[in-house]
């Protein structure tokens, strides 16, 4: 499972430039703007510039309304700042159609740009409080697209968790049929420690967090601490060692 942080700037970026052999990905959004917001395209340079190059970028291009060629050259713009992923938020596409169409003009206007570039199609755990798209749609509408990962976020932050609105089973069922697709599954959206056994057991690839390596727990007021990021990587490398073990006992 690799670990994505999301810093807001230059200034937690470093923080996690100090923590970089704890992470995998350094993700760029802009809090302040939604809980896929997309951040300017210099911040996105000056990030890419800030940590080790071996840490790929991925970058978002916001909460993004159903209008197919104002998100492909959002993408566009993110890709040619430095992003390895960018990662859409499907919040204005309330039928898989639409999930469809605007994922492929993404997928276009970023592969014409860099083939190796990596396109995820993310959701809301919490669809159901702002009227998008089905959770478990994203994995279809993903590849159909011809994206290369499906994602799960919350879109209101108010202090509920993935958890509170996808449980563990459907969590499951949403990286199955990620994996069954042949594309990446990613889960995030106010991730804690405590978290990390139910994702690693499910087999998700990619577990974002910000809150919880903030100072505080504070996605908005705290700042990113390399320390927790470094506490947080622990948990989840005990939690890979237990499951490990775990298996061939099942068996």
């Amino acid at each position: 499972m690799l670990l994505l942080i999301s810093p807001d700037g230059i200034e937690e970026a470093l923080a996690c430039a100090k923590a970089a052999e704890h992470l995998d990905i350094v993700d760029v959004k802009k809090p302040d703007e939604g809980s896929l917001g997309a951040n300017f395209p210099w911040v996105i340079r000056e990030i890419r510039d800030a940590v080790p190059a071996d840490k790929p970028v991925s970058a978002t291009v916001g909460d993004v309304p159903y209008k197919p060629g104002t998100v492909a050259q959002a993408a566009l713009g993110a890709a040619v700042s430095g992003a390895t992923y960018i990662k859409v938020g499907l919040y204005g596409c309330t039928t898989p159609e639409q999930g469809v169409e605007v994922m492929r003009a993404v997928v276009r206007a970023v592969k014409d740009h860099r083939p190796d570039a990596l396109v995820i199609a993310s959701g809301y755990a919490d669809a159901h409080r702002v009227g998008c798209v089905n959770p478990l749609a994203l994995p279809d509408i993903a590849a159909r697209a011809g994206a290369d990962g499906a994602m799960l976020d919350t879109a209101i932050k108010d202090g509920t968790r993935l958890f509170d609105h996808v449980p563990p089973d459907v969590c499951a069922e949403f990286v199955r049929r990620a994996h069954a697709a042949g594309l990446l599954a990613a889960l995030a959206g106010s991730v804690k420690q405590a978290d990390l056994g139910a994702l690693t057991g499910i087999g998700t690839d990619i577990v974002g967090v910000r809150g919880a390596v903030c100072s505080g727990g504070d996605r908005n007021a705290g700042r990113i601490q390399p320390q927790l990021i470094a506490a947080f990587r622990a948990e989840m490398d005990r939690q890979d060692r237990e499951h490990a073990a775990d298996v061939p006992a099942l068996h």
